[in-house]
């Protein structure tokens, strides 16, 4: 069986992606920011080890999701900026029920990305508990907290392999510094390929 990974670095446009596959595919489609945010909501954070942790409480949410569907032998989306830390137990889990991932790894111009990640963070409809990292919800007397700068942007997506990332099946990478040009259409193509040729048995893991 197969499953599909959206991956890549921030603001690179996966959660667009990852919606745009859900429909084309007919499959249950699974984001870690998504769960974050009912976290943030339901439970709030007052320092960055607390965002912290709902962060990896996020992840765990979503491999049990991802677990469930695979005991049940269903495909399925996951997107987050996996990153190499993500590796090994995702690698384990698709082993334990023998699934092999289609990877599609998002990335592109640093510069162009970066601004827009700053564009987006300063959206009125991005999630402020993206955005801030001492306290959420927010207090009346809480600072404005600066932007991370583009060295830091940069450094973070190589440190931590972020559009690098792949699991154990086919690797798509997809150059969105331009989102807007992207086919959609030919890249659910390619995904629908790469899960033909799994199903077949005919495409070696990695």
């Amino acid at each position: 069986m197969y499953c599909i990974l959206v991956a890549g670095i921030p603001a690179s446009g996966k959660s667009t992606l990852a919606a745009a596959l859900a429909h084309a595919l007919g499959l249950p489609w699974f984001s870690k920011d998504r769960i974050k945010e009912l976290l943030f909501d339901r439970l709030g954070f007052r320092s960055r080890a607390e965002k912290v942790s709902l962060g990896l409480a996020a992840m765990d949410a979503m491999y049990y999701a991802a677990e469930q569907l695979m005991a049940a032998g269903q495909p399925f989306i996951l997107e987050n900026n996996f990153e190499s830390s993500s590796r090994e137990p995702l690698l384990r889990l698709l082993e334990r029920y023998g699934y092999r991932a289609v990877t599609l790894t998002l990335t592109g111009d640093y510069q162009r990305i970066y601004d827009r990640f700053l564009q987006r963070n300063s959206s009125p409809d991005r999630h402020r508990g993206h955005v801030v990292n001492t306290c959420y919800p927010e207090q009346a007397e809480q600072a404005e907290e600066p932007p991370i700068t583009f060295e830091q942007f940069v450094s973070g997506i190589r440190v931590r392999g972020m559009d690098s990332f792949t699991a154990n099946g086919p690797q798509i990478m997809v150059d969105t510094t331009d989102f807007s040009g992207l086919n959609l259409s030919e890249l659910a193509e390619k995904v629908k390929q790469c899960r033909d040729e799994i199903l077949a048995g005919t495409i070696s893991g990695q």
